[in-house]
């Protein structure tokens, strides 16, 4: 994004608005297949907005630019994860968590710690993006009653964020204890409730119990759990494509090789991008070209080839 050093400014966007703009590219994030692409051409002028907002407005108005704008560089920091530098990532991460910390909204830091407790955890700080999200939920609990249902909503997406990050550690009782505590977030939530950005809710929980068990390395448990799942109860084709990549996982771990490439080609399909640039579905397509069979020697290359893994 090119930034103008002139002096004339543009008029500030309505924070209203500002932030109509922000939750339909939310939407779009979760919903094309081709997410990043897509996503990633309307972010600079969502940031150039954003930041024009906040520094015209004051009071209430600027307070909700604010919240719009760390919106708006953690959806960067999504669009932009394993794609650019690791520093590219940080620096997004903290731009966020300044804004909604200058907004001083409870939902916004907390929406913001998930998003550092993501980087935190995929730089391999785990025990860091644990104390993050433990911190933020103890930060947003005393605020829960009474409060909308996306201030719910973060809190139980903090409490799944814990449970995969204690998962891989090999921390079993940690594991399911904080997935149990985004359980009863969901129950208390109505049915067909779903968060605009981390789109935690009843499917969303379903679908971190498999997570959950594949990152125990409890294959068949995992399985069965993600046999007894309607994936379409879920909105957003990104989570669903990264379903199938744990499903994938979870038949390599118990060697089935065939099943694995199945439902990582089912992942493909529905979410090219996310499996291209998702650490874990090229780890996966990567195990499965080098231990193919003759028979599925072709299948396992094209995805491999598809994914972006090199089969030289």
């Amino acid at each position: 994004m090119q930034r103008s050093l002139t002096s004339s400014t543009p008029s500030p966007a309505d924070p209203a608005i500002l932030q109509g703009r922000v939750d339909q590219t939310w939407h779009l994030w979760h919903t094309s297949e081709h997410n990043r692409t897509e996503v990633g051409a309307l972010l600079p002028d969502l940031i150039r907005d954003a930041e024009t907002a906040v520094r015209a407005l004051d009071g209430e108005q600027r307070r909700a630019a604010l919240v719009a704008l760390s919106d708006v560089y953690r959806l960067t920091g999504q669009a932009t994860a394993y794609v650019a530098p690791a520093e590219m990532a940080w620096v997004v991460a903290d731009r966020a968590l300044s804004a909604a910390q200058a907004a001083d909204q409870p939902a916004a830091k907390a929406a913001a710690a998930w998003n550092l407790g993501n980087i935190l955890r995929e730089t391999s700080y785990p025990e860091d993006a644990l104390r993050v999200v433990t911190e933020a939920a103890d930060l947003i609990r005393p605020h829960l009653d009474g409060a909308p249902d996306d201030w719910r909503g973060i809190y139980g997406a903090l409490q799944l964020h814990a449970a995969v990050t204690v998962a891989r550690e090999g921390r079993d009782g940690d594991a399911w204890r904080y997935w149990d505590r985004g359980d009863q977030v969901a129950k208390n939530l109505p049915a067909n409730y779903v968060h605009p950005c981390t789109v935690f809710g009843r499917a969303n929980v379903d679908f971190h119990a498999v997570s959950v068990a594949t990152d125990l390395q409890r294959a068949q448990k995992a399985l069965g759990l993600a046999a007894d799942l309607d994936p379409d109860t879920m909105p957003s084709r990104e989570r669903r494509a990264r379903l199938w990549v744990e499903v994938a996982r979870g038949h390599l771990q118990r060697g089935d090789t065939t099943a694995a490439l199945h439902v990582m080609q089912m992942a493909h399909r529905i979410g090219a991008e996310t499996v291209a640039y998702t650490p874990s579905a090229r780890t996966v397509a990567a195990e499965l070209w080098r231990g193919a069979p003759r028979s599925m020697r072709q299948e396992a290359g094209r995805l491999a080839e598809m994914v972006g893994v090199s089969t030289g």
